[in-house]
């Protein structure tokens, strides 16, 4: 069955690109598209990022496995050299489990609940919090209600909004991010975050918090959706009166030695003009990172592996990035724009994916207006594979990561569009694993890729 969807996708292509009357870039596209259907690697490196190395946060032993790995697959690639760019990154440890439940001895069986701590964030110690729960909807509901919140947990119950089909993430993760400084503000003494998922389970989802300084360090966990509804009843109800006891053993470490891992092809007419392509190699500490950022880094990996594989010698320097320390500080993007400018490079062109690897849709283009045009001209490469919905920004719009590029060098930038539907559901959780990436949708975004950089690299920006 695998074979005929295969077969079906790449026949369609061919009598696609034979409307194009056979043109060098139909047809070269067409070459890259067998290539990563065909014979891609992707999926194989994925499984050994997942299985092998596993969780790679920041700072921790997994970082650096995935440093050597990373190494190893880019060389096996054919990058013709390999190194590491080194950068101080922040080094955040979880401690042990984290326990949220009520403990009044009154029931024979008193409420426990499926949390996790928020990263970055500080922890209660062993002596955990004890106290009254106070659940708000909003930030403006917290506002109105502030002389409540003193000497309580303050319980952000904002669920993920699906009417948003593309910005319910950043609607709803201001809370995590934010809300634990908001309710310092006012006197808390810990917050609860209902996970920023559509997903409706036991499975609770960390991420990074940002403290404000102005305001004390308060230990924040993020709950799962299911216990978010089960809390909010037990607050509503029998529980309405009692306190509830947190505990976590978080803590920030001093900053550790982590780097950036750099694989490239040089250009064969135009080697100071960079074109650079990546993901984040770090990810939380719960399941595999897989779509988060593992897709990514093979995605961006098989790009450099499938121009070797068809003879293809890019006119511009190709240079595979996976960057250090994107979840939880953006260190690794940042050293990676430093050393651009201290060396005065040319960088013509970023891409970025680090949305998993859903059915690809087309590109966030953060560019010029003039350049954009020049990629709107080839939409109908894309037809094929039905991602050619490019979106225009003329500040942004590529990822997190290749920022800092555009931000020291105005340099254009891709980011690479999915459907989007399922990556919050695993998004910085522990069912993040190899098992829930379909093949067949991370090799066609790796074909998207690799078309694009290729017509930048023969035709500029």
């Amino acid at each position: 069955m695998i074979k005929r969807t295969i077969s079906a996708i790449l026949f369609s292509a061919f009598a696609f690109f034979s409307g194009f009357a056979q043109s060098d870039d139909s047809l070269m596209i067409k070459k890259i598209a067998d290539e990563i259907l065909l014979n891609g690697k992707a999926s194989e490196n994925l499984y050994t990022l997942c299985k092998s190395v596993g969780t790679r946060l920041s700072g921790s032993a997994g970082m650096y496995k995935a440093e050597a790995w990373g190494l190893k697959v880019l060389l096996e690639a054919g990058a013709e050299k390999a190194y590491l760019q080194q950068c101080m990154v922040p080094h955040w440890v979880r401690g042990k489990k984290e326990y949220a439940g009520y403990q009044t001895k009154k029931r024979s069986s008193d409420p426990e609940f499926d949390v996790l701590a928020i990263g970055n964030s500080v922890g209660t110690g062993e002596k955990g919090v004890l106290a009254q729960v106070i659940e708000v909807k909003n930030f403006a509901e917290l506002n109105q209600r502030k002389e409540e919140v003193k000497g309580k947990i303050v319980f952000y119950n904002y669920p993920f909004n699906k009417t948003l089909l593309r910005g319910a993430y950043g609607d709803a993760v201001r809370y995590r991010s934010n809300g634990a400084s908001m309710a310092a503000k006012y006197g808390a003494l810990a917050v609860i975050v209902r996970s920023v998922t559509a997903a409706y389970d036991d499975n609770p989802h960390t991420g990074a918090l940002r403290y404000n300084d102005s305001f004390p360090k308060i230990p924040a966990l993020a709950i799962s959706t299911k216990g978010a509804e089960k809390l909010s009843g037990f607050i509503k109800g029998i529980y309405k009166e009692e306190n509830l006891f947190i505990r976590s053993n978080c803590e920030m470490l001093p900053d550790t030695i982590g780097h950036n891992v750099i694989g490239e092809i040089k250009g064969t007419e135009f080697p100071d003009e960079i074109i650079t392509i990546g993901g984040h190699l770090d990810s939380w500490d719960q399941g595999e990172g897989a779509s988060d950022d593992g897709t990514g880094l093979v995605q961006s990996i098989e790009i450099l592996r499938t121009f070797k594989a068809i003879g293809y010698k890019p006119k511009r320097t190709i240079r595979i990035v996976l960057f250090a320390n994107e979840e939880n500080g953006l260190r690794g993007g940042t050293k990676y724009a430093e050393e651009a400018k201290l060396k005065n490079e040319k960088h013509i062109m970023a891409m970025e994916s680090d949305g998993g690897a859903e059915y690809p849709r087309g590109f966030g283009c953060g560019m010029t207006k003039e350049q954009f045009a020049k990629v709107q001209g080839w939409t109908k490469f894309f037809e094929p594979f039905d991602a050619n919905r490019f979106t225009f920004s003329e500040g942004g719009g590529g990822g997190a990561d290749i920022g800092p590029l555009q931000t020291t060098f105005k340099t254009a930038q891709f980011g690479l569009s999915t459907t989007g539907q399922r990556y919050f559901d695993v998004h910085h959780s522990a069912i993040d694993v190899f098992e829930k990436v379909n093949t067949q949708e991370l090799n066609l975004c790796a074909v998207v890729m690799a078309s694009m950089v290729y017509l930048v690299d023969k035709y500029g920006l």
